[in-house]
């Protein structure tokens, strides 16, 4: 096994502090190991004027970090699940799923506000949020936000919103739990799937028995369940597909939400099962509520 880890992670700060995380996880159950970061930007952090859709989606996240494990100028890269498309490289598998932190959606007033003001829009650049946040403030403009958390936060304190709606994970891991004006609960606003979770990724001729125990099992049925329901819709960036799983013992409860884009509703079904059946439970899901909502629209 080798001596020393090199770590692929986005430049932002978060990222960094993501990635920190499971380099600090690697150190401590290995002390002999050396473990550095390999930072760099990517082409969804360069382009900021246009929303991601148009620009190529969730993959824009992840290229250069993928180049970098392929090339061999680092080890394995830790991603944000929910940035993560739907299809990885066979080559490039992901080893681990963190455990989750909150996956709820936040609102965030500029400081100082302690109410929202409804003649400024709401910075969200997500279809998936915007979708429901019209049923949330239906007299509210919402308004594209692209830039990492800090200069979204920065841009709604300078008068440019009149709020943000901000992934709570994020939030909190860069120690800005303090913003928080309220929580979204999941019955208001169905997260993105695999909100709240890291994701570790690596090259499938390598060995990383170093990161054994890092994986939470909970995190990731839900995981698996979550992006198998997407993944039957094909959805992405573009595409205002959500799902959520609870794990609780052996059972699983996975709802998702399927948009029907000629009529702009969205609907909103759970299914319950065995969380041996992760993946097959979200295919399912997905099978049902388009079988059904499809010829609904026909």
């Amino acid at each position: 096994m080798s001596k020393s880890v090199v770590i692929g992670s986005r430049e932002s700060k978060l990222a960094v502090i993501q990635s920190e995380m499971v380099q600090n996880y690697i150190q401590k159950q290995n002390p002999e190991m050396t473990v550095t970061l390999l930072t760099m930007k990517t082409t969804g952090d360069k382009i900021l004027d246009r929303t991601l859709d148009k620009v190529g989606g969730k993959g824009l996240f992840v290229k250069e970090l993928d180049k970098a494990l392929l090339e061999g100028r680092s080890d394995l890269s830790v991603h944000s699940l929910k940035d993560m498309p739907m299809e990885v490289p066979e080559e490039l598998p992901l080893l681990a799923f963190s455990k989750r932190e909150d996956p709820r959606d936040v609102l965030i007033l500029p400081e100082g506000a302690t109410e929202i003001d409804k003649t400024k829009p709401i910075g969200c650049s997500s279809l998936r949020r915007i979708l429901q946040l019209k049923t949330l403030f239906p007299d509210m403009e919402c308004k594209s936000v692209r830039g990492n958390v800090i200069t979204r936060l920065r841009k709604l304190d300078e008068g440019e919103y009149s709020a943000l709606v901000l992934a709570s994970a994020g939030v909190k891991r860069l120690g800005l739990g303090y913003r928080i004006s309220r929580y979204f609960e999941v019955s208001e606003i169905l997260p993105a799937a695999g909100q709240g979770i890291l994701a570790v990724q690596g090259h499938i001729e390598k060995d990383y028995s170093y990161l054994e125990g890092y994986g939470d099992a909970d995190a990731s049925c839900a995981a698996l369940a979550e992006r198998a329901f997407v993944r039957y819709l094909n959805g992405g960036c573009s595409s205002p597909v959500a799902a959520h799983a609870t794990v609780e013992g052996n059972e699983m409860i996975l709802e998702g939400l399927y948009y029907v884009e000629s009529t702009g509703e969205y609907f909103r079904e759970k299914i319950q099962g065995s969380r041996q059946a992760c993946q097959a439970l979200g295919e399912q899901l997905a099978k049902q509520m388009k079988e059904k909502y499809e010829v609904a629209k026909e």
